[in-house]
């Protein structure tokens, strides 16, 4: 058992692994008993007992330190045990939270497009009606809408210009701005590479990604990174789709995502619709049928769609699919 000196008392601690030492001498001179008894009693012992007790002495130290050692170490462990525990569960919460984020962000997108998709119906709808019908009267109907949609583009690109990021950009000088120039689109917050040269409204036309649209000048910037505009342009595989009585009846897909693809075929059947095609082709390959399925999936939850068959032995079989429009 561990013994203090100072109170000449057991600690009732046990130390396993050393044997006892004596405490005679210091017990002793605690009790004040003459120190010249002592140093004679302290004269008897040969020199081999008094190394013995030395090294038990130093030997019942150092385990003590390292008892008292381990004790920190043990609650040290315990505080990082609990800290890890605390930093697993906030890393949790804040991954949680960070999903529930995203997902949110998602279904006010997916309503967001809804609703402009659904907007944008009602004005084809309205349009094809108008155009049964040549008056003055009519022609001013569809001015006045075609200018409402102007007005709604143009009021989000300018929404989108507020939530722009911290690029402090310069606008282009309208002598630079020309067709294959790489620029940065400040309403959408995206590179784009100019399609045209300035019109008389003072717009260019400029695909950003896959899209085509016309662009005020006074939202182009420098590029922030200048690239090879025509390594850009071939990237895209989704054929430009007019929206007149020329409008092919095909698109091609091969080489586009899941969601690069939907994006595409959806505008080219809105686009077939209002050129009131029947029968259109969606070239989309073979390969491992991922995308072909996804497209199905997509051409049943179309309202557009009456029906849609996989092409036959001289339409291109698995690789293409035929969709009839109602």
């Amino acid at each position: 058992m561990e013994f203090d000196i100072s109170t000449l008392s057991p600690t009732y601690k046990l130390l396993v692994g050393i044997p006892g030492k004596s405490n005679a001498f210091q017990i002793s001179s605690k009790l004040g008993l003459n120190s010249s008894i002592i140093d004679k009693a302290k004269s008897f012992m040969t020199s081999k007992q008094i190394d013995i007790e030395t090294l038990l002495k130093s030997i019942y130290d150092d385990k003590a330190l390292i008892e008292k050692e381990k004790e920190i170490t043990t609650n040290e462990l315990e505080k990082v045990k609990s800290l890890k525990e605390d930093l697993e569960k906030d890393t949790l919460i804040l991954k949680n939270k960070q999903i529930e984020l995203l997902n949110k962000a998602k279904i006010e997108a997916r309503d967001i497009l809804l609703e402009a998709k659904e907007d944008a119906n009602n004005i084809i709808k309205e349009l094809n009606s108008l155009k049964q019908n040549d008056n003055n009267s009519n022609l001013n109907t569809l001015n006045s809408l075609k200018n409402k949609l102007n007005d709604s583009i143009k009021n989000i690109q300018l929404e989108n210009t507020k939530n722009s990021d911290n690029y402090n950009f310069v606008p282009l000088d309208p002598k630079e701005i020309k067709p294959n120039k790489r620029v940065f689109v400040t309403s959408l917050n995206q590179d784009g590479v100019v399609l045209s040269n300035i019109l008389k409204s003072n717009e260019v036309k400029v695909q950003v990604g896959n899209l085509k649209m016309n662009i005020d000048i006074k939202y182009l910037a420098p590029a922030k990174k200048e690239v090879d505009s025509k390594k850009i342009n071939s990237t895209s595989n989704i054929k430009t789709i007019s929206k007149s009585k020329y409008i092919k009846n095909e698109i091609n897909v091969i080489g586009l995502n899941v969601e690069e693809a939907l994006f595409a075929i959806d505008k080219f059947l809105d686009d077939c619709i209002l050129a009131k095609l029947k029968n259109v082709k969606i070239v989309h390959g073979k390969g491992t049928g991922i995308l072909r399925n996804n497209i199905h999936k997509y051409l049943k939850n179309n309202s557009h769609v009456k029906s849609f068959r996989l092409g036959s032995y001289y339409e291109g079989e698995l690789g293409v699919t035929i969709v009839e429009l109602k």
